[in-house]
């Protein structure tokens, strides 16, 4: 966290919800089932901080900007030739395809169309640029 700050200039707020998320998961078993409480839970929480960010800025928060790589979009898409709107049930927790329609902050994720050996050639890239102004 102290990187982002220090280092971005951008001010970065950690939330513990670990009571939060154990709670809700307390008693369920099923792994599907508890992806889909951590998916939601997530979204909670964070239109929560955003509200919080909005009172004490006087600014609503328009954007949840993710990580999502392209290997997460090839495993959350439908299979070729169905009518489904999602994967097979086992990468439920990618929140490609999950997130909630009432989410209301706008989606961005900038890595979106890159496998992981591209965001690492693309970081190493801006580092050696900025090291070398």
């Amino acid at each position: 966290m102290d990187t982002f700050e220090r280092d971005l200039h951008l001010p970065v707020t950690c939330v513990d919800a670990s009571e939060r998320f154990l709670s809700e998961l307390k008693g369920v078993v099923d792994p599907e089932t508890k992806r889909k409480i951590i998916g939601r839970e997530f979204i909670n929480i964070f239109d929560q901080f955003a509200q919080e960010l909005e009172k004490k800025h006087g600014k609503k928060p328009a954007f949840l900007v993710q990580g999502t790589l392209y290997p997460d979009v090839i495993e959350s898409c439908p299979p070729p030739g169905t009518d489904r709107t999602h994967s097979h049930t086992i990468k439920s927790h990618h929140n490609v395809g999950g997130l909630p329609k009432d989410m209301k902050l706008k989606l961005i994720e900038p890595l979106k169309l890159l496998f992981k050996d591209e965001v690492c050639y693309y970081c190493l890239f801006a580092i050696f640029l900025v090291c070398n102004c």
